[in-house]
């Protein structure tokens, strides 16, 4: 029971705090577009059957099957049946990109796929141990890490009001709230309390990390493709310049995805006016290309590094620089990955994630369930237990990349 409350740490960190888990939580989960006003919203799926339709009368036999012999009938909620229908519905198409969300989830499913959330900023955890709601970790230049929180604290009350581990299903509620508006968290750290005012903000809870390499070579590290992506990738290239880079290493190894005009973006700040991107074919047959439209912000270098893990956004950036021969691939080949979803807001507030389209790469290939292969496939070392912390010793990934644009 205690592991279980602990792991319930994953839907709060959606709530609050704001926090996507990290992309790989959507691994290969790609939304082209959000369509949420009036002119793209669905009809509501109540109305979806006609009178006469055969489907709704084999639920109204299975109704009154289930009226006349269940024996907890006085139990059943409604809603939950039908909502458990339509989600029935749409899975038995056996596309797991492909699925319903009813309403009451739209709101945290739309702020875990674009990764921005307004709040303080904190992962939490419910621990019986101490009885208390406890900081697992504040999220890198977040509110809540520039005010002073820090991991292993215990939450005392939040506005005033005492909260418990008992709480935690709730406590996320009342920490966040507008941008801009002050919270008062009060923590308990080594038998002391501390109390801080700390004023909501957008929180990105999957930032791009630059670091300046030896050989004037800047490095960026793209978790996930989320709202503003593209203009964070820009200003943080920019300021790897006035360190003196002159050359890129972007490093998209376990990305997982995000939004596709997002990676389509970045492409264009990388490549010649006029250049393919990607082309996309939806279910009628029509094509739809996507070309650079300015010239090119950035002309360094460029070498991106890739895994098994890099899928969707990542491999439309990935193919869409190797195949205009913008960068060099390096790594192992990627997910394969080369649908895109379109989420559709329905009349009663539900949405709808369906596949909507396949994107081909500039030279009009396919890489769903194919993947790229890299210009330079490089394996890490067997000693490395875990592709999602590698010692930068054993990275020979990243080594390969910095030896190729040493002499650049």
């Amino acid at each position: 029971m205690k592991e279980e409350k602990r792991q319930k740490i994953y839907k709060y960190i959606m709530l609050i705090l704001l926090t996507a888990f990290v992309t790989f939580m959507i691994t290969a989960f790609s939304m082209y577009t959000y369509f949420n006003n009036s002119e793209t919203t669905l009809t509501d799926l109540s109305s979806g059957f006609s009178t006469d339709s055969s489907l709704e009368k084999y639920l109204k036999k299975v109704r009154n099957v289930i009226n006349k012999y269940y024996l907890w009938k006085d139990d059943i909620q409604e809603e939950k049946l039908e909502i458990g229908a339509v989600e029935g519905y749409v899975s038995a198409l056996g596309d797991e990109y492909t699925e319903y969300i009813p309403a009451d989830e739209m709101e945290e499913y739309t702020e875990n796929i674009t990764g921005n959330f307004v709040g303080i900023g904190i992962y939490m955890i419910a621990d019986e141990e101490s009885g208390r709601v406890v900081v697992y970790y504040p999220i890198p230049e977040s509110p809540a890490e520039s005010a002073g929180i820090k991991a292993g604290d215990l939450i005392i009350s939040v506005d005033g009001t005492e909260y418990t581990a008992e709480d935690f299903d709730n406590i996320a509620d009342y920490i966040k709230g507008e941008e801009g508006t002050t919270v008062n968290i009060v923590i308990e750290r080594n038998g002391e309390r501390h109390s801080f005012d700390i004023v909501r903000e957008k929180i990105n809870t999957n930032p791009i990390t630059i670091e300046m390499l030896e050989n004037n070579i800047g490095y960026l590290k793209l978790p996930s493709f989320d709202e503003g992506t593209a203009e964070d990738f820009k200003a943080k290239v920019e300021e790897l310049q006035t360190e003196g880079a002159q050359k890129l290493i972007i490093d998209l190894r376990n990305n997982g995805g995000g939004i596709v005009e997002e990676a389509t973006d970045i492409a264009d700040l990388l490549l010649e006016r006029g250049k393919t991107i990607i082309s996309t074919v939806d279910n009628q047959e029509q094509k739809e290309v996507t070309f650079s439209e300015n010239d090119p912000t950035f002309t360094m270098p460029v070498i991106v590094l890739v895994n098994e893990n890099s899928a969707s956004a990542s491999e439309i950036l990935a193919c869409s620089l190797q195949d205009n021969e913008r960068a060099t691939i390096v790594g192992t080949k990627t997910f394969g990955k080369g649908i895109i979803q379109t989420l559709l807001s329905l009349t009663d507030g539900s949405g709808l994630k369906i596949t909507t389209e396949e994107y081909y790469t500039p030279k009009g290939t396919t890489i769903h369930n194919v993947g790229i292969t890299p210009d330079e496939v490089v394996e890490l070392p067997d000693t490395v237990t875990s592709i999602y912390a590698v010692e930068r010793e054993e990275d020979t990934q990243l080594q390969k990349a910095t030896e190729l644009l040493k002499n650049q």
